[in-house]
């Protein structure tokens, strides 16, 4: 056991005496010890901030101290200064301008932000964010947390220069007398920015145990050998597993990962914990479950695995031509896909110009600050199983685990409590997680797993890996005559359960150059096998990439005509009148407007000015690009999209309202919320269309057991399937309240409405009773009421989208970007975007829900990139060397919305999380290009890093690839 120090030290204004391990560093201990959990561990490097405290007034990150070291020190967290009031102004600000979503960096950003207040320097825009580049944001894009410091500054008079365009004061939409269409903070915003959230790595169950993994540091290795004797005998351990003992204990893997509608589609068996091969760097091998994670960290350091590493296949080109990875299989081709309308290769060979380019899109992870966990709790006794899991459905994970573990469904409940972001790849089925509930159904006991920030790059799906060669013909006046998509893609190296990692590849050869009218079309796409993680969910899948694809061909048309890329787009355009329709590729568009987007951009950009600008500092040697990108989203998908699969992924979504005997409501919602607002949103649904203030609607998500069946978040179907759900269910008890409120009255419940709480005549707009004295009646004295009136004061109701196979999203964005030849960096000078996902809910979520995602996709073009060397290992699997956009790189956004509603539904709404990293991978890839053009070079392989730029511009000079 190791020697313990004792500690002196004061805790939010309380002196404490401690004993400390000389090893725990104090963001682990006021979270293990003190409970203080609003302290976040979000990469253990001291890289994102969420482990920030204040020690001795100054900011400090918690991962990266020692907590002997707070000897004789002050420390202050999150919660100690919120009770305090210190934060109080801020956090109020921060709540106002929806600077909190997941939640999950807030306190430390917070805590960032009175430091920065506690300067007394006057500051600009611009230096808030320097300031608070130290803090790693996933999910708003900064923007609404520079506002909320900068709206706190100005009432303190420190700011430096006039109210900026992001600061301007929110404005309400005037298209809604009601609650929707207005911008209300959300209401759980300010718990989370207490620090008072509820993460899956906050909680404590009793006689819980904690599992760490041993993984593989090869990218393909026999497992020759693993004594587990040291490490059973190591202080705390309570048991150790390899992968034969979960398969002794009868429990395999059933990976789910072939797509039923999908000739072909093939996918090798893959186990719990690896047993004989190792597949990929970062695969379990072997697990310790102890007393704290710490324990069962040192305990997997001393297993002695012998490995025989063997050759390993990292490219998709080089793997379908090699042997297979997998003996079961007989190739490492996983799956091809064809598409053929018209005639392609004729209209290419009559074509009056052809472009071509090959675009090479390297690997990159998700990157959710809180990182996946779960606690698994079999309990014996009744033989049921309740996991608390930081995932997008807990839905899905009822039903992957009741398969797995054999148990019946209704003994199986998922919980999902406080999501520290999303993204998609929480809504992957990960065999290492189900290996942690056939742990605790084994032992008997809750089994705790957090994975850490090491863990996550390696073990998190990854995202993108294509080489995509591609074509576009055209006629001399501009119009698009065909085009060619051939796609191979690296899916790692297994099939992704349920979620098909071919998904990303049929997303881009059925969604390639949606806006524009052309009628001959070629596909082809293929996916291998590699030993790399596998490919999953992320923001967008591969719609992003048809739009890029489609965006960067069509400016390179424009460019090859010498003719303005916007007059281009225009003469291209599907129109609105010819809808709906069905494009070449195979999306579905209807009600979809593209010149209605354009024009709003070009205008609010002041094209025309911003292109004289870019030729005037060419000629001064000043390369700036200007890039213009439309796309589409699918978004709310529908029975015909995963039915055909096999996958028992569900495409409904379903609300229960309740009215409470004191006139307020309680909903629950089978929609779950990782930070994008729409459990709010649906509060904002149900309060409108009830007739009751916001503030007496309680909501509850993420629970299998209580809501009715759906698929919670996935798709950005939150408010477009939930919402509808929400809307009828609301409409409904609405109506059934308005029928006691008759009864009582003796009126006709025509003739009434509620208003705000109240039941007036709608003639006489008098109030004639209080919803809570209907409830009280129904409720308690029903024997006043007619005896044949049945009181159904709880209704629920469900949404699916029979009627189409998803709605459809769309937008087109713009970026301003300057590239310097010399060093091969790129500043984003401004960014716009005009986005429709049909009618708008709340405006302040939707534009945040877009500045993020817009972010999200700037780190994808410029920065983000897992980096593998000739061997398959991760070269860069920190936060310190994984780049991810800061503050500091980021400009203010321009967002607007144009209000387009989906005619299939009754609410309008379409879905919004994605449509922002499409736009903005399109646009910057487009401007990148046209700032290289002037240097006769162009960009190819994303991220577009310095080294990449350099070597581009070196290439146009030398003319050597």
């Amino acid at each position: 056991m190791e020697h313990k120090l004792e500690i002196d030290t004061v805790v939010n204004g309380k002196r404490l005496r401690r004993l400390v391990n000389p090893r725990q560093h104090l963001a682990d201990f006021v979270r293990e010890e003190l409970e203080l959990t609003g302290t976040h561990l979000g990469c253990e490097h001291g890289v994102c901030g969420a482990c920030s405290v204040l020690v001795d007034g100054k900011i400090t990150r918690g991962c990266l101290m020692f907590a002997v070291q707070a000897d004789g020190k002050r420390i202050d967290t999150i919660e100690g200064m919120s009770d305090s009031g210190a934060l109080a102004e801020l956090q109020a600000a921060f709540a106002e301008r929806n600077a909190a979503q997941c939640g999950f960096c807030s306190p430390g950003m917070l805590l960032t932000a009175h430091e920065l207040l506690g300067t007394e320097e006057a500051f600009t825009r611009a230096d808030i964010r320097e300031f608070i580049s130290g803090n790693l944001c996933r999910c708003t894009g900064y923007e609404s947390i520079v506002d909320a410091i900068e709206t706190v500054l100005r009432k303190r008079k420190r700011l430096s220069e006039p109210l900026s365009r992001g600061a301007e004061p929110s404005r309400e939409s005037e298209k809604s007398e009601g609650l929707i269409g207005k911008r209300i903070p959300r209401r759980e915003s300010m718990r989370l920015l207490r620090g008072r959230g509820r993460y899956v790595g906050d909680m404590k169950l009793p006689r819980m145990l904690h599992l760490a993994f041993a993984r593989s540091p090869h990218a393909h290795a026999r497992i020759v050998s693993i004594d587990v004797e040291r490490a059973k005998q190591f202080p705390g351990v309570a048991f150790v597993f390899t992968g034969r003992d979960l398969l002794a204990h009868g429990k395999g893997f059933e990976s789910d990962g072939v797509a039923h509608n999908r000739p072909g589609h093939k996918v090798p068996p893959q186990e719990l914990i690896a047993i004989d091969v190792a597949h990929f760097q970062g695969q379990p091998v072997a697990t310790v479950i102890a007393e704290s994670r710490a324990e069962a960290e040192d305990a997997v350091e001393l297993l002695d695995i012998k490995w025989e590493e063997l050759p390993a296949l990292l490219d998709g080109e080089t793997s379908l031509r090699s042997s297979p990875i997998h003996k079961s299989l007989s190739d490492n081709l996983a799956h091809e896909h064809n598409i053929k309308v018209g005639d392609a290769d004729a209209a290419f060979a009559a074509a009056d110009h052809v472009v071509e380019k090959t675009f090479n899109f390297h690997r990159q992870t998700g990157l959710s600050l809180e990182p996946r966990g779960l606690i698994a709790d079999f309990d014996p006794g009744g033989e049921t199983l309740t996991v608390y899991h930081s995932h997008q459905s807990p839905y899905q994970m009822q039903g992957v685990f009741s398969r797995q573990l054999r148990l019946p469904e209704h003994k199986v409940r998922v919980i999902a409590p406080d999501v520290g972001g999303g993204f998609g790849i929480k809504i992957n089925v990960y065999a290492e997680e189900v290996a942690v509930a056939v742990i605790s159904m084994m032992i008997g006991r809750p089994v705790k797993y957090c994975a850490d920030r090491l863990e996550s790059f390696v073990s998190d799906n990854h995202v993108r890996d294509h080489i995509i060669k591609a074509r576009m013909s055209f006629k001399a006046d501009g119009k698009i005559t065909a085009m060619s998509v051939d796609d191979v893609s690296a899916i790692g190296a297994y099939g992704m359960p349920m979620r098909f990692n071919i998904t990303e590849s049929m997303m881009l050869v059925t969604n390639a150059g949606a806006a524009y009218d052309f009628p001959n079309y070629r596909a082809r796409t293929r996916n291998a096998f590699v030993n790399k993680p596998l490919i999953g969910m992320f923001r967008g899948v591969g719609i992003p990439l048809s739009t890029i694809v489609s965006e960067v061909l069509t400016d390179m048309a424009a460019a090859k005509l010498v003719m303005d890329p916007v007059d281009f787009k225009r003469l291209n355009y599907r129109k609105t009148d010819a809808m709906p329709c069905v494009t070449a590729a195979g999306s579905k568009l209807d009600n979809i407007s593209f010149d209605a987007c354009l024009n709003r951009l070009v205008q609010v950009m002041h094209y025309d000015r911003l292109r004289q600008e870019q030729a005037e500092l060419r000629k001064a040697g000043i390369h700036r690009g200007i890039g213009i990108a439309t796309f589409v989203e699918p978004t709310a998908y529908g029975p015909v999209f995963y039915g055909p699969t096999g996958a028992s992924i569900s495409v409904q979504d379903g609300c229960t309202i309740r009215l409470e005997p004191t006139g307020l409501l309680r909903c629950v919602t089978s929609i779950t919320d990782q930070g994008q607002g729409t459990i709010h949103s649906l509060a904002q649904i149900i309060a409108d269309t009830l007739g009751v203030d916001i503030d007496d609607v309680a909501m509850i998500g993420g629970d299998s057991a209580i809501s009715t069946y759906g698929g919670g978040a996935w798709a950005s179907r939150g408010i477009a399937i939930g919402g509808e759900a929400a809307l009828k269910a609301a409409r409904d008890l609405a109506q059934n309240i308005l029928l006691v409120a008759a009864a009582i009255t003796q009126t006709k419940p025509e003739n009434l409405r509620i208003v705000r709480g109240q039941i007036h005549n709608v003639h006489s707009d008098a109030p004639v009773i209080t919803v809570a004295e209907v409830a009280k009646i129904g409720y308690f004295r029903q024997d006043t009421l007619p005896p044949d009136l049945d009181v159904q004061f709880t209704v629920t109701r469900s949404h699916v989208a029979n009627n189409a196979s998803y709605y459809m999203g769309h937008g087109a964005h713009a970026a301003y970007l300057d590239i310097d030849p010399g060093t091969g960096l790129i500043k984003l000078l401004d960014y716009w975007a005009i986005t429709d996902c049909g009618r708008v809910i709340n405006p302040l979520i939707v534009d945040d829900q877009v500045r993020g995602a817009i972010v999200q996709g700037i780190g994808s073009v410029l920065y983000e990139e897992c980096i593998y060397d000739e061997h398959g290992s991760l070269v860069n699997g920190t936060l310190v060397d994984y780049l991810a956009p800061m503050a500091y790189e980021m400009p203010d956004i321009y967002v607007e919305q144009i209000e387009t509603p989906e005619r299939s539904t009754e609410l309008g709404a379409k879905g919004v999380g994605e449509l922002g990293l499409t736009g903005a991978m399109g646009a910057l890839w487009v401007a990148a290009n046209d700032a290289l053009r002037g240097l006769g070079a162009t960009i190819a392989d994303q991220p577009f890093t310095p080294e990449r730029i350099l070597k581009a511009i070196a290439s146009a000079r030398t003319g050597v690839i």
